[in-house]
């Protein structure tokens, strides 16, 4: 037994085994087979190769640069300044041009502070005071501007006063302005340069014409036939996002201005161009709600002849510009394409899946169709072989009986 079961593995070895098809002739089945066919073809040529072109290699490591630039100049005349002129240098914050930079377009000024003693401003809930004990010296009062000396200081014969302070005084007590003070500032312009890198593909672009003239960039505006001169009017900027220029320039805001780069690098490189995006940033709140609107506050810093420093005290509103950049590109590799022509055949599969459950298990006849997809082998029971050379035994007949 040992020696035949060895020989009958060996010679299974050269054995071929394939499948058995059964073809069913039902048209219903049938039809649903080939609209699964169809729908999975057309997803995979129009969807993954044609949409989302999976035949490239795709890259979304962008390396971006930005460097702004904002022009414009504007007067005014107020109580606190007099007559003056600004200019780029009075109202960008940070100078430098990076991709966050602030535009001041109201102001309210404490002009010539000093370190000295003065009351608290009376809009300070903490520093209200009827006796010195509500003063404790050295502590500084909540979300004021000094520390209290140990004195309430009371207006005539008021019973209840403010705390005196050792602070810069005098202290702020001006509300904001009624109008802007920048509310010309809306013909400013914004120069947003920006240059993208695909380290993957080692491409590299710009948003700016590459051209010679000089005066190029002092005479053009963007719009659809200047799409390589990233020169912006301040005014059409906050517009793009819904919101009134005058409304924003009195309480401050947030924009977002978005630079998209979708590159197909198996064209021309001309084809890869910008896209802009742009959109208020900060909660927009109904009213004249307090949460509405940016503003800090910075100081200018001088002394007088006889050395006491002074100070000027700006809280300054105005809008906040974040520039983002992101972007794709892609390019034909065989491996994408490779392994997404695999998936769709694939895919395949699953129409004949779905299709032989409804064959053998929702259809009207699935016991024939089961029947015929799956046959039952069960094992027959074999006679013993006899060995070669013994006597083959012969059935006897019944002999006849003698009557």
């Amino acid at each position: 037994m040992g020696q035949a079961g060895c020989k009958g593995l060996y010679q299974s070895l050269f054995d071929y085994k394939t499948e058995k098809y059964v073809i069913a002739k039902n048209k219903k089945v049938g039809l649903l087979y080939r609209l699964l066919q169809v729908s999975i073809l057309t997803y995979l040529v129009v969807w993954v190769f044609l949409v989302k072109k999976g035949y490239q290699d795709v890259d979304t490591s962008l390396q971006s640069s930005i460097i702004t630039k904002v022009k414009g100049v504007t007067f005014t005349n107020t109580s606190e300044l007099g007559e003056r002129l600004w200019d780029v240098a009075d109202y960008v914050i940070p100078p430098q041009g990076e991709n966050v930079f602030f535009i001041i377009t109201n102001l309210i000024v404490t002009p010539n502070q000093r370190q000295e003693t003065c009351a608290e401003s009376e809009s300070i809930p903490n520093a209200m005071c009827y006796e010195d004990s509500d003063c404790p010296p050295g502590e500084p009062v909540m979300t004021g501007n000094g520390v209290r000396t140990g004195r309430c200081l009371r207006a005539g014969n008021m019973q209840r006063g403010t705390c005196e302070i050792f602070a810069w005084c005098p202290v702020e007590t001006k509300s904001r302005p009624e109008k802007p003070l920048l509310g010309k500032a809306e013909d400013f312009t914004i120069y947003i340069k920006n240059f993208i890198r695909f380290p993957k593909f080692n491409f590299f672009k710009t948003n700016v014409q590459d051209t010679k003239d000089r005066n190029f960039l002092k005479s053009c505006q963007f719009g659809p036939k200047n799409p390589y001169c990233p020169i912006f009017r301040l005014g059409s900027v906050v517009n793009w996002t819904g919101s009134n220029f005058q409304e924003i320039a009195l309480q401050g805001g947030v924009i977002g201005i978005q630079i998209e780069w979708d590159c197909d690098l198996d064209k021309a490189p001309s084809e890869c161009n910008p896209r802009y995006y742009f959109s208020r940033l900060d909660s927009k709140f109904p009213g004249n709600s307090v949460s509405s609107g940016y503003n800090f506050r910075f100081a200018k810093y001088y002394r007088n002849e006889a050395g006491v420093e002074f100070r000027t005290l700006m809280k300054a509103y105005g809008i906040r510009f974040d520039v983002m950049v992101n972007g794709r590109a892609g390019k034909f590799s065989i491996i994408p394409t490779i392994i997404n022509v695999a998936s769709g055949v694939a895919l395949m599969g699953v129409g004949s899946f779905v299709c032989d459950l409804v064959l053998i298990y929702f259809i009207k006849k699935s016991h024939f169709y089961r029947n015929k997809k799956y046959e039952e082998a069960r094992s027959v029971m074999l006679p013993p072989q006899q060995p070669e050379g013994s006597p083959v035994e012969t059935p006897q007949s019944a002999a006849p009986s003698l009557a």
